[in-house]
């Protein structure tokens, strides 16, 4: 096998790496999308539910009451 040879294998070998990890990455890209999408509808439907039960709505710079 010529150096040439080994050469095209390793970029034919890499090429098909990349292929592979770029479609990991789109598959993950859009999983995080959905997830993000139910994490936000879950948080709406929480505060929703805190505020029905005559809670206030949640504000991220108070501190919990046992501090």
């Amino acid at each position: 096998m010529t150096d040439l040879t080994a050469l095209e294998e390793k970029i034919a070998h890499l090429t098909r790496t990349v292929e592979e990890l770029s479609d990991v990455v789109a598959r993950q890209e859009t999983e995080l999308a959905l997830a993000q999408r139910r994490l936000a509808m879950l948080m709406e439907r929480e505060a929703g539910r805190d505020l029905d039960a005559g809670g206030s709505v949640p504000l991220a710079d108070q501190k919990p009451p046992h501090w």
